[in-house]
């Protein structure tokens, strides 16, 4: 059975993939610096390195007779990658970089990247895949620049890559102290503590959101089909198109809190509309949705109210603050 490595292995989107390949009978290893994972989300069937993806040579060492890497790490904070680029672009397009070195020195069969829908930007909804990415940001650039990387090294190293590009992910293990990203899970962690969620704008950005388990099984198909080598795929719902005001609501009934949201001015570069087309998906992995959003939310909160609402830490700095930075991460407001 193949090896798969695994890189952010302790993050929302790394420990279930690595839960899902170690059901499965694969070997499994992962890197992680718990910036944005949890400790306790690594299986103890894995074979864990605490290192940072940028350091190269103990990349290799970790990587060491793996066959697929699916690559997930990275700082995914889009709009305050506007306020931190630096930081953020390192945890991407630098880190992205450094993995790819490590995977052609390991002589990988086959690389997964995961990107961001960030990288449609303002393009018409639904997204599909043979549009020209129009990134509108630090992260979405970082992002599109590491798939044009990924492509380019495959070609040269001579192993097959696909650039997956899942969205919105929500459920269980997914960091919800954490103030600048994961929408459902910062409302639903102020609505627990009895606080009234703050949105940004008017609330009427519309969004889709995948749960965990309908992302899961197209990944893990990645790492075996032969119909994906060399393609962009979006994975996740086109369905359920809704405005964070909706969101926002379907969680407070679900928490049965009484709902009075806080609005403050909508973020620099935050795309209006953003919908992925699932078509492709459907078609070459057999993609379908088993969670209806109000049921994923439900498995979100039920597994925050079991480990206890937390404050939020606040542990990334910001490089930039100007008038046009958000009050809640410049005062700690969330």
């Amino acid at each position: 059975m193949s090896t798969v490595f695994i890189t952010g292995i302790a993050g929302f989107l790394g420990s279930h993939l690595a839960d899902e390949f170690i059901d499965r009978g694969y070997e499994v290893a992962g890197n992680d610096t718990f910036v944005g994972g949890y400790e306790s989300n690594i299986p103890d069937e894995a074979t864990f390195f605490e290192i940072d993806c940028n350091n190269v040579a103990e990349m290799k060492r970790a990587m060491e007779g793996a066959d697929i890497v699916y690559h997930t790490a990275a700082l995914a904070y889009e709009g305050l990658s506007v306020f931190s680029p630096a930081r953020v672009n390192k945890s991407i397009y630098q880190a992205t970089s450094a993995t790819l070195a490590a995977a052609a020195a390991s002589d990988v069969d086959r690389f997964v990247y995961c990107s961001s829908m960030s990288r449609y930007g303002e393009n018409e909804t639904p997204f599909t895949e043979e549009m020209e990415p129009r990134p509108q940001d630090p992260y979405a650039i970082s992002k599109v620049a590491s798939e044009e990387m990924v492509e380019l090294m495959a070609d040269v190293h001579g192993f097959e890559y696909v650039i997956a590009v899942p969205h919105n992910i929500i459920g269980p293990r997914q960091r919800f102290d954490d103030p600048f990203r994961n929408v459902a899970a910062i409302f639903i962690n102020r609505m627990l503590q009895g606080k009234q969620p703050i949105i940004y704008g008017d609330g009427e950005q519309k969004r889709c959101f995948t749960f965990i388990q309908d992302d899961i099984r197209p990944l893990r198909k990645l790492a075996t089909y032969d119909n994906v080598t060399g393609e962009v795929i979006n994975i996740g719902p086109d369905d359920e198109f809704i405005t964070i005001n909706t969101l926002a609501e379907t969680i407070a009934d679900i928490v049965g809190f009484d709902l009075d949201p806080i609005y403050e001015r909508e973020r620099p570069q935050e795309v209006r509309l953003a919908n992925c087309s699932a078509d492709k998906a459907r078609d070459v992995l057999d993609y379908e949705v088993e969670y209806t959003l109000r049921e994923g939310l439900q498995e979100m909160v039920d597994w925050i109210e079991e480990h206890g609402p937390r404050e939020f830490e606040y542990h990334l700095d910001l490089e930039i603050v100007t008038e046009d930075t958000p009050d809640t991460w410049v005062n700690q407001l969330i």
